[in-house]
């Protein structure tokens, strides 16, 4: 499985502040994030995965709405954030 709970955990502890902050904006993008590179890799071997790449376009409207969210709150952990997570805007 591509997503343990070590490695959320560490994402979580990376973009969130702390592992139990699971509820913080930045480390909710930075988790969506991880999984849709995930699903990009599975769809670029599987182009006829309908149901995958309807939870892949899911996903990308779900950390926009965040995305969008963090921009009207802070505007500088928004820029920083799409920095490091080589999200391209």
């Amino acid at each position: 499985m591509y997503l343990t709970k070590e490695v959320k955990a560490s994402i979580f502890k990376q973009y969130g502040g702390s592992e139990s902050n699971t509820g913080s904006t930045e480390g909710q993008i930075a988790l969506f994030t991880h999984r849709i590179n995930h699903l990009t890799g599975h769809l670029r071997k599987n182009p006829k995965d309908f149901n995958t790449e309807r939870s892949l376009v899911k996903l990308v409207g779900q950390r926009r709405s965040l995305l969008d969210y963090l921009k009207r709150k802070d505007i500088e952990k928004y820029r920083t954030l799409i920095k490091e997570l080589n999200i391209r805007k």
